[in-house]
């Protein structure tokens, strides 16, 4: 079964109770409109990602693949007890690399869906070397660019710094060189897509067309590990 809009109403009724029995009695309600959809998209992507990369994490279980609905209110002043927000990851498991590597990304909400790739928790030892590399001409990085310059699908995201790091090069380096983070995402308002068997093969043509990139950043981040 696909995503539906009965996967949004839940998701914004539970929400909106934000009552912790009234969800535990509503959780086979949850499993079936939410958790089985989702578990079914992962399921049906997992051959195309592991051709991606074979050190995937691809159970379709939550906190594997899949994230959990309660929210981590521990360092917010909103206090709601749940999301109105569920997403799917492939991504290196942390037991293999605890200092984490990029990784694939698709969410929905009840006004969009949203996907991409990106190294969101990137240390500034990282953010350093990608700048190394792609200031050295790495052919990953002119692969990569190359990629991106041709397609419409994505938009590299991540906040740039005020001062550049590079001000010496032209604006089509600093575009690359200047960021906090990295990311290429895309969001899309297109829910006969999203509830439908044609969203795992977007999302894996997709995923496949952006693979220079990520494997540009697995290749900067694992090297510098290794020093």
């Amino acid at each position: 079964m696909p995503l539906s809009k009965d996967t949004l109403d839940f998701l914004v009724e539970n929400r909106m109770r934000n009552d912790r029995p009234w969800y535990n009695e509503h959780k086979e309600e949850f499993s079936r409109k939410v958790i089985e959809p989702l578990k079914e998209l992962v399921t049906a992507m997992t051959p195309a990602m592991r051709d991606i990369d074979p050190l995937f994490e691809l159970a379709p279980k939550v906190d594997k693949t899949i994230s959990r609905v309660y929210r981590d209110t521990r360092f917010t002043h909103d206090k709601s007890l749940f999301r109105d927000v569920m997403w799917i990851v492939f991504q290196r498991a942390k037991i293999a690399n605890p200092e984490g590597m990029p990784g694939y990304w698709f969410e929905i909400s009840p006004s969009r869906f949203a996907y991409g790739c990106g190294f969101y928790q990137a240390s500034g030892e990282f953010l350093g070397a990608m700048r190394q590399h792609i200031l050295a001409g790495d052919p990953r990085f002119l692969k990569a660019r190359g990629m991106y310059e041709k397609q419409d699908v994505f938009e590299l995201e991540g906040e740039r710094f005020k001062r550049s790091k590079h001000p010496e090069q032209p604006e089509s380096m600093r575009f690359w060189l200047d960021r906090k983070s990295v990311g290429l995402h895309a969001s899309s308002t297109d829910f006969k897509l999203a509830f439908s068997n044609r969203l795992a093969e977007k999302l894996v043509a997709d995923f496949t067309m952006i693979h220079p990139m990520y494997e540009f950043w697995c290749a900067v981040e694992s090297e510098r590990q290794k020093e």
